[in-house]
């Protein structure tokens, strides 16, 4: 697919940093027997290493290494081909994934290993895709090592994207949590934002949750947003997607109505929740009152969506 087509499709909230860039993951291609003997010292082989979740950045890139300066594991991880060229990564490269126990100051000074959502927003597209693609595979392999039928060792085979239980030959693949995240609007336009239990005093967010099993995108959002504040939702929206791999999310961003009522949280996931105008929401983070999410998080985009620009600029008469 080119550039053109993939922005042409873009949802609402746009190209979201965690979402701009992939790979050719080549599904067929890391099925074939001998990957690695194929692929390991050749010339078009470069090897990304991650450490407790981070990755040697450097000039706003990910540092990348020929295969053939790197001893091999014993199960390196296939990430794909790249599908943009530039003077840093020739087109058509195939990308693999070292994982280490810890970071390594021989190939990367200390201050060099970053972690996805330190580096995310300045990298460029494809290597966005690649450190949330790794991540993503790394965690699933920390958290599912052992087979959930009879407990047994499981041992990585398809290029890392597959494990298989040697006691009962079981097939085990990588999972994706949905979740769901949405901006609630109420009948002046305000934004409902809550503070979790577990945040720092002052930080507030949308409100999100995963989907249950045998639940519908819509239905969570509406249950979701009543367990949380007490508000009742109705009509949602939806306006992108992210993957949020910390350890296995993919959240799913929506908007959705509300009639003017006033919030109550649960008093156990979220502790305040508020409506705020543009204007109260711009006032309280200029004074510092209140702090919102990051920029690398679906998050800051759903509110800077709603408030109608940057959060760090005053809105407009009206808002958007």
């Amino acid at each position: 697919m080119t550039n053109a087509l993939r922005i042409s499709s873009l949802p609402p909230l746009g190209s979201l940093p965690l979402a701009r860039g992939s790979v050719d993951r080549g599904s067929s291609f890391r099925a074939a027997p001998g990957l690695f003997d194929r692929l390991w010292g050749a010339a078009d082989a470069r090897v990304m290493f991650l450490a407790t979740g981070k990755s040697p950045v450097t000039g706003n890139r990910l540092m990348l290494v020929d295969s053939a300066d790197v001893p091999r594991p014993a199960d390196p991880i296939y990430l794909g081909r790249t599908e943009e060229a530039d003077e840093h990564t020739p087109l058509g490269t195939h990308v693999i994934l070292v994982i280490l126990p810890e970071i390594d100051t021989a190939r990367a000074d200390d201050g060099s290993w970053m972690g996805l959502r330190d580096a995310a927003a300045s990298l460029p597209a494809q290597d966005a895709g690649l450190f949330v693609q790794a991540v993503a595979i790394a965690n699933w392999h920390t958290n599912h090592t052992h087979c959930p039928r009879c407990g047994h060792a499981t041992a990585p085979e398809e290029g890392g994207w597959v494990r298989r239980c040697p006691a009962d030959q079981s097939l085990h693949y990588p999972r994706t949590d949905p979740a769901i995240i949405a901006t609630v609007t109420d009948e002046e336009d305000r934004v409902l934002l809550g503070s979790s239990a577990a945040w720092p005093e002052g930080r507030y967010s949308t409100l999100a949750g995963f989907v249950e099993p045998g639940e519908s995108l819509e239905a969570a959002v509406i249950r979701e947003i009543a367990e949380e504040s007490g508000v009742t939702v109705h009509s949602p929206e939806y306006l992108g997607s992210q993957p949020w791999p910390f350890p296995a999310s993919l959240m799913l961003g929506f908007t959705a109505k509300a009639a003017h009522i006033t919030p109550v949280p649960d008093g156990v996931e979220i502790k305040d929740v508020r409506w705020f105008s543009r204007k109260e929401l711009y006032e309280a983070l200029s004074r510092g009152d209140i702090s919102v999410a990051s920029g690398s998080s679906i998050a800051r985009s759903l509110i800077e969506h709603w408030y109608g620009g940057p959060l760090d600029e005053a809105p407009s008469e009206g808002g958007p």
